[in-house]
């Protein structure tokens, strides 16, 4: 096996429950690492024989611009595609961060964190 790390895809998205928050948006960061059977690639040298990050940064930043209330909403619909789009992987640890948010306080970003393992 082996993992292959997205750090930091920034995207300016408009999720939250507050109606200011669909309206003015906010910056967010996500961090997706997968774990998928890097063998064959690293024989071949094919981008065939391995995950497409290009893939991987597609399906997060189309996920990220529908509008969502909870992260944790946005982070299971990447989740979901990628396991739908990429047989071969078999896990996925997912990271979605609202930075700035508005909480009333000095507070740099808000997480959550998703862990799921192909069935």
């Amino acid at each position: 096996m082996g993992t292959i790390k997205l750090q930091n895809i920034r995207t300016y998205s408009f999720h939250g429950c507050l109606e200011e928050e669909a309206k003015i948006g906010s910056d967010y960061r996500v961090d997706l690492e997968i774990k998928t059977d890097l063998r064959k690639s690293s024989l071949s040298d094919e981008l065939k024989d391995t995950v497409d990050y290009v893939l991987l940064n597609h399906i997060v930043v189309e996920e990220m611009a529908i509008r969502a209330k909870l992260l944790e909403h946005v982070a299971h619909r990447i989740i979901t595609r990628i396991f739908k789009e990429i047989p071969s992987v078999s896990r996925i640890l997912l990271a979605v961060s609202k930075l700035n948010p508005p909480i009333g306080g000095d507070v740099e970003a808000v997480t959550i964190e998703m862990e799921e393992y192909r069935n």
